[in-house]
């Protein structure tokens, strides 16, 4: 069941989340990105315009993060999308807290959760196997990167 998800009404209800990040967006993907693999959904998630230079739409594996078109909002966008559902609403679940967020996807008869609801189960999730960051992944010894150096026939003088 793909799940559309209000990016930037799902990011305050996550605890280390805030808008005012810069990399609000990119934390929430990654997450989301867990999430898909151990409950093996797929998510498109919202967001208002993207960052300068950067396209509209962006796949990170089963996440697909969409970002509003000029003179759209991401709303304006779910809403768009929703319509154009018809009788496929039922596949589909919306996390969204918003009142016309939800208005729609109870037209479009889609599963409806909040963002609440929706954060304390990526959390769940996420407890289950923690996320990795740069800082906690493995690294090889300077033995192991010269041995790899000299099997693939670098330098290892070059680091």
């Amino acid at each position: 069941m793909p799940i559309i998800v209000d990016g930037h009404n799902l990011i305050p209800k996550i605890p280390g989340l805030s808008l005012t990040d810069l990399e609000d967006e990119n934390q929430l993907i990654h997450m989301l990105q867990e999430y898909c693999r151990q409950r093996r959904v797929a998510v498109e998630c919202y967001f208002d315009k993207a960052p300068q230079g950067h396209p509209r739409i962006q796949r990170y594996g089963q996440v697909v993060a969409r970002f509003a078109r000029p003179g759209k909002t991401a709303d304006d966008e779910i809403k768009e999308h929703l319509r154009r559902l018809e009788r496929h609403g039922r596949e589909y679940t919306v996390v969204s807290s918003d009142n016309s967020i939800q208005v729609a996807a109870r037209a479009a008869r889609t599963r409806l959760v909040s963002s609440d609801e929706f954060s304390r189960d990526l959390q769940a999730v996420l407890r289950q196997r923690p996320l990795k960051n740069s800082a906690s992944e493995e690294t090889i010894s300077s033995e192991e990167l010269d041995m790899w150096l000299k099997a693939f026939g670098g330098d290892p003088n070059e680091k």
